[in-house]
């Protein structure tokens, strides 16, 4: 994006009427650029290419400026942007440390609770790199490299190609800086944990025909661990410490399981779980004792204290913008930026159970088998065994390296007495992936560590293999997971650590994406109609996206416990040509001082799916001065990505529901759903849903026993949108410096490329009675506690069903002057009327309401004022989230919270009992001082009061009982400010 930027311009984008909340505070500070005024400019504004003098746009626009954005205490532009009311759950929050693949560890946006890849984010005015799946990964541009950021609330693929249907973030870096001006920060929260620091400098020199800035930044967040906050110290939160299915059986100190005819177990059909006396000889039968899942025994273990809550994360960054007059209508720009990310996210260790995770047994000749032929057992049996591997935690490491280059000539010139300008260039950018994940068993060497082995008396070593036909350590290495977590085995080899070497190998993976994009652009007036100039602007490129994504060799075979993945790897390419026209109707007339209409169309052609093409109208009108009528009607599309069309299969643990659960289930009350169950279950009128260590499930949603396989699809075609706005912004002369805006939108994406889940999998097959749906399954058909579950599920991408959401977005804005200060107030309100969803194109399936159901909040508020005096100011936030509903916990376990007990909800076919989550507001405040050398020091906290939001057991974009977009705790900050 290129515009001439003046004092005098940025202070006219500024003063854009629906510029809300977070930009209330004051706008039109200088930033100490050094820039001089000069003429009236004609800029650019995001949604349009046209460049005018009138900032008023038909389409609805919000900035966030530098000013507002040091009058926060956010670190990073993720929460700077991720506190925009129209923002929806973030795609991948920092309280998900579950989350793998490629994307883990970014920080991503999604407008209107539509999806991350249907947001499009722009560096000035030109794409941010994605990665395979289409995700644009925000962390990766620095605080100290933003001038401001605009936010089109309205589709713009007519625009901006692809992607740009909810929404598109502007982000425009710093330019045109004089002098240098350096940053420190520093926070944390009150607990004590959690400390951001930042470091930046920007730095600038400039004269007549060269500009040149450089921004430099390192940020560091440290970690919060789960066990450290009471909604995510244990599965269903600190109120529940003491049940014990808040705990898991799949414990650090493991267990035999499904041993028969040992004494007191009477379950002669499927046997006995049993756990070793700890601190006795674990090759003893008689130091076993039936495990107790109801007692704290120590058979029981609590996950989450090997969890983290935020994940740490370091950023280094660098940025260059340089500017260069050639002649007087000619000039050359160009920008460069690195950025390094790295994430260090750690779950529990590895609950390996035998039986699924395709280790094998306990050999019936392994010496540590206490009842196989070695100990004299009467009955000696290969047993199967679990153990949750609690001394090697699973660690991922991912570092992002990102690359990005934009060169362009750009200038002027007159024919006649018209102007045009124009743009023509180059962008590349490059992601570099590497992560490298710990903590995965090597299956084929744990089922040889705990195959056939013998105490080797010469060596006084257990040995894998037989006395006669020993097999040498390098090959094999004994295993005992029956061990207690701590403790060394008397009768390993060299020690715990050779042993966890030689079973925890450590896994590589690694990615690159690479964007190729030429562009020119020209824009201006054609001719001069009676209400002013018919303006254009008309365009070409031609993009070429390509990517890869490699799991280690590992993972691809299966042979670590590490969720199995094929290789991602392929590309696209797009030309495109867009042509956009402003056309003003009538000007200065009674009723109407201004009524113009503005219209776009983007022709694209992709080689993966043939052509598209998508088109836009808006009008704005003002009757009157103070009063300005605006609309807009666009059609969108998101063209499949990389990893849609050609991504390898994966396996995931996916947390879901399944319907013919008795207990959590619509099966409890549907009949249909019912017979459909016992269609597939045998047991179906008992059915449990079984979580890890098939156990059976405490609340609704619980991650399966067995890896499900997500995939691609190659015939994918596009999505399709249509996206509407009508306004109002009022500006009444009667209240001097007031701005008010109300914004009606609607926007339905059809043909979705669904983000398919295995819970909606299910819904469709039992709920809806779709067949083809139940084909994508098999159920477990043994006649073992496991017999019915899910056992093998394959979900990804298809073009199926519908989008849609409506709602209203309110802004007002007042300004007042006084003898004892400036004050402002900004107060920015979005209202989701509608919010539903259908993954079929079943026209007789009832559509899924999705809100005020869990992460889709019906209204999202920020109020924001500001007082300043002389140096000194304060500033004072509000950020509202209203209550939402979402499926009970177990209400015979915790029947006092559950809200709505017996009452079916509505957007569940068939379910009842249902709670109601309250609203929340975290309010924040800053204090800052100027101080006589050129210097700005600010101290504040956000969440001052320390509110907790209300407990969610159903998890959204978390994976504690707690919704991952929540403030987790009082977080306070210092930043000192030097200019030189």
């Amino acid at each position: 994006m290129t515009s001439r930027t003046t004092p005098l311009g940025q202070a006219i984008r500024y003063a854009l009427a629906t510029t809300a909340a977070l930009a209330a505070l004051p706008a039109f500070a200088q930033d100490g650029s050094g820039a001089t005024p000069t003429n009236l400019d004609r800029i650019e504004i995001t949604g349009s290419r046209i460049r005018q003098v009138d900032v008023e746009t038909a389409q609805p626009v919000f900035a966030i400026t530098r000013t507002a954005i040091e009058q926060q205490g956010f670190s990073s532009v993720a929460d700077i942007l991720q506190n925009v009311t129209a923002m929806g759950s973030p795609a991948i929050s920092r309280a998900n440390a579950l989350t793998a693949g490629e994307n883990a560890g970014g920080s991503y946006i999604d407008m209107r609770n539509l999806g991350t890849q249907r947001t499009l984010v722009l560096i000035n005015g030109k794409r941010l790199g994605i990665s395979t799946s289409g995700y644009q990964d925000i962390s990766t541009i620095p605080v100290s490299a933003v001038e401001r950021i605009e936010v089109l609330k309205d589709g713009a693929s007519a625009i901006y190609g692809s992607d740009a249907m909810s929404g598109v973030v502007n982000i425009i870096t710093r330019s045109n800086v004089t002098g240098v001006t350096a940053n420190v920060y520093h926070g944390q929260f009150s607990q004590g944990d959690g400390a951001r620091d930042r470091f930046d400098v920007v730095a600038g020199w400039s004269n007549d025909r060269i500009s040149l800035t450089v921004a430099a930044e390192h940020a560091e967040e440290k970690a919060v661990w789960a066990k450290d906050r009471g909604f995510s110290a244990y599965g269903l939160t600190d109120r529940h410490a003491d049940n014990l299915t808040n705990w898991t059986t799949l414990s650090q100190y493991g267990q035999f399981t499904g041993l028969k005819g040992r004494p007191g177990c009477t379950n002669a059909k499927d046997g006995c779980n049993y756990s070793l006396n700890r601190g006795t000889d674990p090759t003893n039968p008689a130091n076993y004792h039936i495990t107790d899942p109801s007692a704290f025994t120590g058979d029981v273990s609590n996950a989450n204290d090997q969890m983290h809550l935020n994940f740490p994360l370091k950023r280094d960054s660098v940025y260059f913008d340089g500017r260069f007059k050639i002649t007087d209508n000619v000039n050359f720009r160009t920008e460069l930026g690195y950025n390094k990310r790295k994430a260090v996210r750690q779950i529990a260790g590895y609950p390996l159970q035998s039986s699924t995770a395709g280790v094998g047994s306990m050999s019936i000749d392994s010496y540590f088998n206490p009842f196989g032929r070695q100990h004299g057992y009467a009955t000696p049996t290969a047993v199967a065994w679990n153990r949750r591997t609690w001394e090697v935690p699973r660690v991922t490491t991912s570092e992002l390296k990102t690359y990005r280059a934009v060169a362009s000539f750009d200038g002027s010139f007159e024919i006649g007495s018209r102007f045009f300008d124009w743009e023509a260039g180059y962008q590349y950018n490059r992601n570099e992936l590497e992560t490298i994940a710990t903590g995965n068993l090597h299956k084929a060497r744990v089922a040889g560590g705990v195959g056939p082995s013998f105490y080797n008396a010469a060596t006084g070593k257990v040995q894998c293999g037989t006395a006669a036909a020993p097999i040498s350590y390098d090959v094999c290495k004994p295993w005992n997971p029956l061990v207690p977590y701590g403790t060394i085995d008397p009768n390993g080899i060299d020690g715990n650590a050779a042993l966890q070497e030689w079973l925890f190998p450590p896994e590589v993976t690694t990615g690159k994406t690479t964007s190729k994009n030429f562009f020119a652009n020209i824009a201006g007036s054609i001719v001069t109609l009676p209400a002013g100039d018919l303006g254009f602007a008309f365009g070409v490129e031609s993009r070429k996206e390509t990517g890869e994504y490699r799991p280690d060799p590992l993972a691809q075979t299966g042979a670590t416990t590490n969720l199995a993945a094929g290789p991602t790897g392929g590309g696209y390419k797009v030309n495109e040509a867009y042509l956009e026209i402003n056309v003003p109707v009538l000007a200065d007339l009674p009723g109407a001082k201004e009524l113009t209409f503005n219209g776009a169309t983007r022709f694209s052609d992709y080689n993966t799916f043939g052509n598209t093409l998508n088109s836009k109208f808006g009008f704005k009108w003002k009757p009157f001065d103070q009063l300005l009528v605006r609309g807009t009607w666009a059609e969108g599309f998101r063209a499949p990505t990389i990893n849609d069309l050609y991504g390898g299969g994966s396996q995931t643990f996916a947390q879901f529901s399944d319907p013919c659960d008795v207990q959590f289930g619509s099966s409890r009350t549907s009949a249909e759903v019912r017979a459909r169950c016992a269609r597939d279950i045998a047991n179906a009128a008992t059915f449990r849903q079984l979580r890890q260590g098939n156990q059976p499930v405490a609340t609704s949603v619980d991650a399966t026993p067995v890896p499900f396989v997500s995939g691609s699809n190659p015939n994918l075609t596009p999505e399709t949108s249509t996206s509407k706005t009508l306004g109002l912004v009022w500006s009444p002369g009667f209240i001097k410096n007031f701005n008010a805006s109300l914004d009606w939108w609607k926007i339905r994406i059809d043909n979705t490329i669904v983000a398919d889940s295995p819970t909606q999998i299910l819904i469709d097959c039992y709920e809806q009675g779709i067949d083809a749906r139940c084909q994508r399954f098999t159920r477990d058909k043994s006649t073992g506690p496991t017999a019915g579950i899910v056992d093998t599920l394959q979900f990804g991408s298809r073009n199926a069903g519908f989008m849609e959401t409506e709602g209203y977005d309110l802004d007002l804005n007042y300004r007042l002057e006084t003898n004892v200060g400036k004050f402002n107030a900004g107060w920015a309100t979005t209202y989701v009327s509608k919010s539903e969803f259908r993954s079929t194109n079943d026209s007789t399936v009832v559509p899924t309401v999705s809100n005020g159901i869990g992460s889709n909040f019906r209204v999202r508020s920020n109020l924001v004022v500001g007082w300043e005096l002389g140096n000194f100011g304060v500033s004072w936030t509000a950020r509202y989230y209203s209550g939402v509903k979402e499926q009970c916990v177990d209400i015979r376990s915790y029947p006092d919270e559950c809200s709505d007990p017996n009452v079916y909800a509505p957007w569940y076919k068939g379910a009842r009992n249902y709670n109601e989550r309250g609203s929340v507001t975290f309010h924040d405040v800053q204090f800052r001082y100027s101080l006589p050398w050129d210097a700005t020091v600010s101290v504040g906290a956000n969440n001052v009061f320390e509110k907790t939001g209300p407990i969610m057991y159903t998890k959204p974009n978390s994976a504690f009982s707690y919704y991952g977009g929540y403030d987790i705790g009082r977080f306070v900050y210092m930043k000192y400010q030097q200019r030189f």
